[in-house]
């Protein structure tokens, strides 16, 4: 790897915050109690694993107002804001993440998830699904159609609310190399309320997550588009969860 990327740039753990953290209450049984294993005692399968080049996409796998709607006219449509998040696929140097699986979840315009676990009281939407999957062009570029998501509260603190987001997964070579982190929108003034967002103590780790409102990609009388580049190396890196 290093004789294919002489100029590799190491990932700055500056940047990430500790795994224990226990203002974000879930991290106190999710940090690691053991040390971690190298990828050097993985099997070559988790090293180079999977391969997306047969992945077959569906028609509406990366459009969320079709792909889980009722049969039927525009009242099976989902109820929310329409949007559309696109953005690109980066590497530490500019250079296109070509063909690399991307995936995305979220709430629907209600917050809620639709999820067996999921008890918050808005209710669910019969034709929201809230997961998407695409592949990026050979530009690195990726783009979903979907609902902006609605806030939620959740158990953290007394009254504590997670801002409107989207989870987003990207896969990289192999599993091993696959990234998850979260879109947050421009303006939310939920964001620097949220404790997991507290734990980034480097504002611009912050900013790497928002995705700015695009104006030029937008459809007239239809949906705002929202870009959110992903960098998945390098001095500008996305921030990513551990």
């Amino acid at each position: 790897m290093s004789q294919k990327y002489p100029y590799f740039l190491a990932r700055d753990r500056a940047w990430q915050p500790a795994q224990y953290t226990p203002g974000y209450k879930t991290s106190i049984t999710r940090s690691p109690k053991q040390a971690l294993v190298s990828i050097q005692n993985a099997s070559p399968s988790e090293r180079s694993g999977p391969v997306f080049d047969g992945l077959e996409i569906g028609q509406y796998d990366n459009d969320l107002l079709m792909n889980f709607r009722t049969e039927g006219t525009q009242a099976g449509l989902p109820i929310g804001e329409r949007i559309i998040m696109h953005g690109r696929v980066i590497d530490q140097f500019g250079k296109p993440v070509a063909n690399t699986l991307v995936e995305m979840w979220q709430a629907n315009s209600g917050g809620r998830y639709r999820h067996k676990k999921d008890n918050y009281l808005a209710p669910l939407d019969p034709n929201f699904g809230g997961v998407g999957r695409c592949m990026t062009d050979a530009d690195g570029r990726y783009r979903f159609r979907t609902v902006r998501p609605g806030p939620y509260p959740w158990p953290n603190g007394i009254n504590t609310w997670r801002p409107a987001h989207i989870h987003v997964s990207v896969m990289g070579p192999s599993i091993s190399t696959r990234l998850i982190t979260q879109m947050y929108f421009e303006g939310d003034p939920l964001i620097p309320l949220c404790p997991i967002v507290q734990v980034l103590k480097d504002p611009e780790a912050v900013e790497t997550m928002v995705a700015r409102l695009d104006m030029a990609m937008s459809k007239p009388m239809d949906c705002l588009a929202y870009r959110f580049d992903v960098v998945v190396r390098g001095a500008l890196q996305t921030y990513f969860e551990e």
